[in-house]
């Protein structure tokens, strides 16, 4: 299975925040999207889980229940009293559905995920106590249990220990080595350069896409970062999108 996107535009309100972006997310590629701030990667990853329209394009291959979506951890109220497990639990709800209990089998996956991500034992541990580096296994134990063949993680690392994004990144290596499809947007180049072999550059639209030693030039980089200073708040509305 591909995710496949043919020229889709997203907008904020009708102003534009993804132009005419075509292309694909192989089966079993981890690609890194980056870009400035404001250019439109965590749209994308919304829209590809979803939770955003699409103004005027389609995306193909990223149905229900085939996209676990991992959002930025800073952007999640962790003020309700709930437990760590039934954080991972929540991962649970396409197979369990909303009304009905969560079984002892799903309990046990659930248990298994928070040990996967170093988190044995913060069973009923209230989510509001947890560090950041401490969440953010959390929201991957998530991840786990979704157990989806596309997962989509905007800004996975940011606000960790370097142990923490160690434990993290062999995560996600092993869930490219297993063949799924995995999109993060990251605004660490290093990181990007040692551990994802496809990036998208993306500055409202694709500036490059490909692998990521070509995609990260000095050339394409200074362009991107150049459109970011130029754009407006008040930018005119996508007319393609009309």
């Amino acid at each position: 299975m591909s995710v496949r996107l043919h020229d889709l535009t997203l907008t904020h309100d009708r102003h534009p925040a993804v132009h005419h972006l075509s292309g694909a997310f192989a089966p079993g590629s981890l690609t890194a999207v980056v870009g400035p701030n404001g250019a439109g990667k965590t749209t994308l990853l919304r829209a590809l889980a979803g939770l955003h329209p699409v103004a005027s394009g389609r995306i193909e291959g990223a149905g229900p229940g085939q996209v676990a979506l991992l959002p930025q951890g800073t952007a999640l109220d962790r003020s309700f009293p709930i437990g760590c497990l039934d954080v991972v639990a929540l991962g649970l709800w396409r197979s369990c559905g909303p009304f009905r209990p969560i079984g002892p089998e799903s309990l046990d996956r659930a248990e298994a995920a928070l040990a996967a991500v170093g988190l044995r034992g913060f069973e009923r541990r209230p989510v509001g106590t947890l560090s950041a580096g401490q969440f953010q296994r959390l929201l991957f134990a998530r991840l786990i249990v979704q157990d989806a063949p596309v997962l989509l993680l905007d800004e996975p690392f940011n606000a960790v220990d370097a142990r923490t994004e160690a434990d993290l990144v062999r995560l996600v290596e092993d869930w490219h080595g297993a063949g799924r499809i995995v999109v993060l947007v990251s605004h660490d180049l290093d990181l990007v350069r040692a551990h994802c072999p496809e990036t998208l550059l993306l500055a409202r639209h694709a500036l490059a896409w490909g692998p990521t030693d070509r995609v990260l030039q000095p050339g394409a980089m200074r362009q991107a970062r150049l459109q970011a200073e130029a754009w407006a708040e008040t930018a005119p509305e996508c007319r393609v999108a009309a």
